[in-house]
């Protein structure tokens, strides 16, 4: 099994932390995207949306992210990241969906001006672009902060996928500036995320 990754990609990191968490045997093959390995016939072959992460296991090729993380944790046998009673895995799906649609995308905006084009030397932030992202952000912020009151998790009382999908979101929180602390029980519970060894061992260096 190979896992096709970018160190510094957001949703590259997602099935990283759940390969850690399960200890399931695989090969990470590093698609250096600034050389346009993403781009090439071979990678083409696996995903030819070009984007990372991608999975290939025999016959099977995989891409987008929350698959690719409920495939290893299915693999691994790991019922407590990726349930398979109805109800709970329908909980942590429709996180995991949320995320995609309403959470990850003003992130994304606001990850790109303050982080990224630092990163790659492409200018200045555009801070009119980022102030409605940020309104955005408070927003759905403000859902899944009232949804972690008095919760550790954000599903079934432990870790699962939910949390992996929704954290690796904020990767570059604080390159980004988000304001994270205006949301305590938000704050308290990426916390817990940072402080699990599968997270610490794939964060991402800061923008230079």
């Amino acid at each position: 099994m190979y896992l096709y990754v970018n160190p510094i990609s957001p949703n590259a990191r997602r099935p990283l932390i759940v390969a850690r968490l399960t200890e399931l045997p695989l090969e990470i093959v590093v698609v250096d995207m600034g050389k346009g390995e993403h781009r090439q016939t071979a990678f083409l072959g696996i995903n030819p949306n070009h984007k990372v992460p991608a999975l290939l296991d025999g016959d099977l090729r995989l891409w987008e992210s929350g698959a690719i993380c409920q495939y290893i944790a299915a693999k691994a046998g790991r019922t407590d990241l990726w349930p398979t009673e109805p109800a709970a895995q329908a909980d942590v799906s429709r996180w995991m969906f949320w995320n995609h649609t309403h959470f990850a995308p003003p992130v994304a905006v606001v990850n790109f001006e303050r982080a990224f084009k630092k990163m790659f030397g492409q200018g200045e932030p555009d801070e009119a672009l980022v102030a409605p992202k940020l309104a955005d952000f408070a927003e759905q912020a403000a859902i899944l902060d009232a949804h972690l009151a008095g919760k550790e998790w954000v599903t079934q009382g432990r870790l699962t996928l939910a949390d992996i999908q929704l954290g690796c979101t904020l990767t570059y929180a604080q390159h980004a500036r988000l304001p994270i602390d205006d949301h305590p029980n938000l704050a308290a519970w990426l916390g817990r995320l940072r402080a699990l060894p599968a997270w610490q061992v794939t964060d991402v260096p800061p923008p230079a």
